[in-house]
Order: C-alpha cells, then sequence, then structure tokens
C-alpha cells in the first residue's frame, strides 16, 4: 500500500491490508503490500477491498463491551484493577489504551472503506460497482455512528487522507457527522442486495435500514425512523427464533439483520472476547453487576434469565460462552442488529416523546419480543416508556446497547448516579478524546468538555 504515514486516527496499522476472512465467499487470499494505484486494476482487487472492510469490522467488538456494558449498570470486572476500573466506575482518563484502541479500530474501517471507494472506477460490472459502494458506505456509516456515539464530535473522514490533511484533523460538529452517516446509509439502503441475495456476514438493504433507524433514534427523529421500522417489521425473510438461547448458538439464524463472523480455533477468524467476558486476564471482565442481577431476578417467569446470566457460574453473562478449543479462539458470532432490536424501536418510534402508548401496532411487537421469553403469554393494554426500556435491558443485555438506550431515553443520568456514586453527568456520558490522537493532531483536534 502507499507510504504515506496514516498515524493520525490511528490507522497505520492498516496500511496493508489482511484480507483473511474465511467464511463462506469472504474467503480471498490477502492483497499483497504493493501501491495500491498499481493493485487496483479490476473487479477482483476491488473485491478484496470491500472484503478487507469486513476484516476491518472484526476487532471492532474485542472491547467494545468495556466502553458501553461496563459504563452502564449491567457490566463490571471481577477484580476492579487498571485501565478496565476507569471504565467500570466512570473514571477515563484522556491516556486510557482501550479507548484509544476503540478510536483506532473504528478509523480503521472508516480507511478501508474510503480506500474501496477511491477504486471503483476500475470495476466494470455496474452492479458489482453499486454493490461495493453501498458496502463501503454502509461500513462508513457504522463505524462513524460508533465513533459519534462513543465520543460526540469527531473528525469526519470522507476520503482517503494523509498526514498533510490537516483539514480533517479537526473535529466536525454533530449535525456534520450524522449528515454523512445518514446520507452513507440512505446511498447504502438503494444500493445493496436484499438479504436473499447475498451471503451472511455482508451488508444488506435491511441491514442499512436498521442501522439508518437508530440513527434517526438517536437523534429523535421519530418520523424518519417510523417509515424504515414498519418496513422492517413487515419483512418475511426475517423471524424471532422460538427459543432465546438459539439467537446467540444457532449462528446464522433468520433474526439477524447484521453480525461480524468469527470462526473457532482460527489464527485469524477467531475472536478474544468471549475469553474476556468468561476467564479474561486473570480477573474478568463484563461480569453480571449486583444491580442487573437483581433485575432479572425480579421476575422469576423470564426464561432469558438463564442466558444472560450463566446458571453455572453465575457471576459471568452467558452469552457469549465458547465451545471452541482454545479459550482465546473463539468463534461466537458478534450481533451488530436483530430484530427483536427492530421490534422494539418500532415501538419507541412509535411512541415518539409520549411516556406511553396504547397503540396496537406499537403493543403488537412489544408483546412479541416480551412474550417469547414468559411461557404465559400477555396482551399488553398500554406500554410505558419505563416499560420499554427495562425490555430491551432485558432483551440486549450484553450486546453493548444499555448506555445508548438509557442516553436515548433520557435515563442515564438519574440510572447511573444512582448506580455509580463515581458517575458525574454529562461529561461521562461520552468518553475522552485519546490523548495520543491530540497530541499527534498539533492540538487540532480538541479534548471533550471536563477531560481538560
Amino acid at each position: 500500500m502507499k507510504n504515506t504515514k496514516y498515524k493520525f486516527f490511528g490507522l497505520l496499522m492498516i496500511l496493508g491490508f489482511s484480507v483473511s476472512c474465511s467464511k463462506e465467499d469472504l474467503d480471498l487470499a490477502p492483497i499483497s503490500a504493493i501501491s495500491d494505484t498499481k493493485y487496483f486494476n479490476n473487479d477482483s482487487d476491488v473485491l478484496g477491498a470491500v472484503i478487507a472492510i469486513y476484516d476491518g469490522l472484526q476487532a471492532v467488538p474485542m472491547n467494545e463491551f468495556a466502553l458501553t456494558e461496563m459504563r452502564s449498570d449491567n457490566g463490571k470486572t471481577a477484580l476492579h484493577e487498571g485501565e478496565w476500573k476507569q471504565l467500570e466506575t466512570f473514571e477515563v482518563l484522556p491516556t486510557n489504551s482501550v479507548v484509544a484502541g476503540y478510536w483506532s479500530v473504528n478509523y480503521n474501517v472508516i480507511f478501508r472503506a474510503n480506500t474501496v471507494l477511491e477504486h471503483l472506477n476500475v470495476v466494470s460490472d455496474a452492479t458489482k460497482k453499486m454493490n461495493y459502494d453501498g458496502e463501503a458506505k454502509f461500513a462508513r456509516a457504522l463505524a462513524h455512528f460508533n465513533l459519534v456515539r462513543a465520543f460526540g464530535e469527531v473528525p469526519v473522514i470522507d476520503k482517503v487522507v494523509g498526514i498533510k490533511d490537516t483539514k480533517y484533523f479537526a473535529k466536525k460538529s454533530l449535525t456534520e457527522v450524522y449528515d454523512l452517516i445518514q446520507s452513507d446509509l440512505i446511498t447504502a439502503i438503494n444500493e445493496l442486495p436484499v438479504k436473499s441475495a447475498t451471503s451472511f456476514g455482508r451488508a444488506t438493504k435491511q441491514a442499512a435500514q436498521g442501522i439508518l433507524a437508530k440513527v434517526y433514534l438517536t437523534q429523535k427523529k421519530y418520523d424518519l425512523a417510523l417509515p424504515l421500522l414498519t418496513t422492517l417489521v413487515a419483512d418475511t425473510q426475517y423471524s424471532l427464533q422460538a427459543n432465546y438461547k438459539d439467537i446467540f448458538y444457532n449462528e446464522k439464524n433468520d433474526e439477524i439483520l447484521f453480525a461480524i463472523p468469527y470462526s473457532n480455533d482460527s489464527a485469524t477468524e477467531s475472536q478474544s472476547f468471549s475469553y474476556e467476558m468468561t476467564v479474561g486476564q486473570a480477573s474478568g471482565l463484563n461480569f453480571v453487576t449486583d444491580d442487573f442481577a437483581a433485575f432479572m431476578k425480579a421476575d422469576p417467569l423470564d426464561k432469558r434469565i438463564a442466558v444472560n446470566i450463566n446458571p453455572a457460574i453465575p457471576t459471568q453473562n452467558g452469552k457469549y460462552l465458547r465451545t471452541s478449543t482454545s479459550p482465546r479462539l473463539a468463534g461466537n458470532d458478534w450481533l451488530v442488529l436483530r430484530l427483536a432490536d427492530v421490534y422494539l424501536m418500532y415501538t419507541e418510534a412509535i411512541m415518539g416523546t409520549a411516556t406511553s402508548t396504547t397503540d396496537a401496532n406499537a403493543i403488537k411487537y412489544y408483546d412479541k419480543v416480551r412474550n417469547r421469553a414468559f411461557a404465559i403469554p400477555v396482551t399488553s393494554t398500554s406500554i410505558t416508556k419505563i416499560a420499554l426500556l427495562n425490555q430491551r435491558r432485558a432483551e440486549l443485555a450484553y450486546e453493548n446497547q444499555r448506555l445508548y438506550d438509557l442516553i436515548r431515553f433520557d435515563m442515564a443520568q438519574s440510572v447511573l448516579s444512582a448506580y455509580s456514586s463515581t458517575f458525574q453527568g454529562p461529561k461521562d456520558l461520552l468518553l475522552p478524546i485519546p490523548q495520543v490522537e491530540i497530541n499527534i493532531s498539533g492540538g487540532m483536534l480538541v479534548q471533550n468538555p471536563l477531560y481538560n
């Protein structure tokens, strides 16, 4: 690849693609570390770069739980030590390497997506060219969405940049960040194939619709989210799994709109987060808090407790128990978006700014999620905002949703200040900009408020 030093945004490590996805048509040989202007000559070359995007996405969930679940009332460490303790106690320093790593891996994905977009001119097949454009923009939007929710205002990178492109070093306003995310996802919706026309693990039209709906809900644009969600809840290509546990252990099932796949016992295609959440660096990460255990036990009829909390070791969550031979080479896929989330977002979009709803459609899809978890079904007559938030907590525990749900429902300040004596809102609702990135930018990238 190019010799330009993409040190800013933590991208230096990915100047040579590592295309190693081994599932289905994600299995391609690595691209040699040669000049990209000489490498990209045809459709196949660009496909290799597209698959490299998915390879980059595999790094995102590795420690994401520490920035989301462990910064909520769901997750904690076992021994309360080091940089991990900073996250669970809302005392994160700008020098925290876990935070810096998350910044880096997301800008890694953005770089790879922009590399594809820069070389689409060599693709001769019009359909492939359109699909590749959609996949790159889907990934670029997803990475920017990860960053804006975690850090707030961040640099927007819409092209391949070098160290001399200093205008890209500074933060952009939230409006500018979301404008790019929305534009990319709208394009992706129009260009990506539907689920039945592509393979598991690659972006689809429906995945882009679901992520865009969540982007709109995050901004309280309920009127824009509702049409997307109305389309998705009616899509017959997706269905809830009858058994809650099967969502996580019957992989590639019809509840999943988008997942990041991994394989057991592979030097290149496995993940370590299953290890961290069960054994972890002699301490254990993303373990079950007393608060979450009490929440689940409050309704003993909720069958999800046996999956959310490992019955054999109740300190551990039970969604990512490995089946691999090697502890650190687990193959559990990471679920980015699934149908139950869509159903609950649909209820949320209908409720809008109200504190409750009696809308029949909102109730219908809320009850579909709730009733899967209970032996005796109910028909709700109304749903409150608090009930919906609690349903999301029980359904989506340890899927990196809780913190952002609390923020979106305007409940983070009250819930987290009651949970943790060290929580300080609004400061602790955002992560600090990594100090290493501020240093590299020469001060053009400024720290988030109250972290100075």
